[in-house]
């Protein structure tokens, strides 16, 4: 609920929470790879340089990803927004201003993260099993970030739910801090709590994801379980969504996210059928 952290004295730079709690999310993802890396790895010092470029390649393609998939979702949905991007095209680089589709940053993700790996001869399918972890541990500290800016916000609490608390519920500011993304139209309204929902929702997929990796059969494995969950996960929230910058379908029936929720679902289920006889190694402990 607070956009701006603070402004720098003397330049008067504005300190966006939005853009420290991505970074911290991002510092903490990274090193927890690391330490996974090292962990599942039977020569942990060779491996966790080896596999030390990843995080970086893996930010870019977050950034890209998500923001390319909102530009185009937003044109294609020919919103305001949208007409925006066509009229001044700077404003797609304007990533603080709001406006990532995590689906889209996933998908840049691993495409970042999978042309690290081959161009250094890793193991993709092992850095996507631990990047998953340690992907959706820094993204439940990032969408923190996302309360703080107003972004991603629920849909209004019918009366008969509004005794339930903070994290399920949220009070919108009565006035709205400068900047903040809520809407004048939610001042003072109780909505769903969809930013820490995300984050509680991200913990349960690294929690899978990592129980898999324990005892994954075959490298992958965790990674397919690991989406096939932030499907489910991700589509059950959507209904609680209240924004529709998001990207709504079939006169409101469907947003974005649960129309890609549905077809990665539908991959993650299909692989981990695939491969539900193969046998690559010994399970980790």
């Amino acid at each position: 609920m607070h956009p701006i952290l603070f402004e720098i004295p003397g330049i008067g730079f504005p300190l966006r929470t939005f853009g420290v709690l991505l970074g911290a999310g991002f510092l903490v993802g990274a090193w927890l790879f690391s330490v996974l890396i090292a962990r599942f790895s039977k020569s942990p010092e060779r491996d966790v340089e080896a596999y030390g470029a990843l995080p970086t390649w893996v930010l870019v393609g977050i950034i890209l990803g998500a923001r390319l998939l909102y530009v185009v979702v937003e044109i294609a949905r020919g919103s305001a927004v949208g007409q925006e991007f066509l009229a001044e095209p700077w404003r797609v680089i304007a990533v603080w201003q709001g406006g990532l589709v995590m689906y889209g940053g996933f998908a840049g993700a691993l495409i970042g993260g999978v042309w690290c790996a081959r161009r250094n001869q890793l193991r993709p399918l092992h850095a996507m099993d631990v990047g998953v972890v340690a992907g959706f541990v820094g993204q439940a500290i990032g969408r923190w970030g996302c309360l703080m800016v107003g972004d991603d916000y629920g849909s209004r609490v019918p009366e008969r739910w509004q005794f339930l608390p903070f994290p399920l519920t949220i009070r919108v500011p009565d006035p709205l801090p400068p900047e903040s993304l809520f809407g004048d139209e939610n001042i003072g309204q109780l909505l769903w709590a969809t930013q820490p929902m995300m984050s509680f929702k991200a913990l349960i997929v690294a929690a899978v994801a990592y129980r898999v990796l324990r005892r994954r059969r075959y490298e992958g494995q965790a990674a397919w379980a690991g989406i096939t969950t932030y499907a489910v996960l991700r589509f059950a929230v959507e209904f609680f969504r209240g924004d529709e910058v998001r990207g709504v379908w079939f006169g409101g029936a469907l947003s974005t996210s649960q129309l890609i929720s549905l077809a990665a679902f539908a991959l993650g289920s299909a692989m981990l059928l695939k491969n539900r006889s193969r046998r690559d190694g010994e399970p980790l402990s």
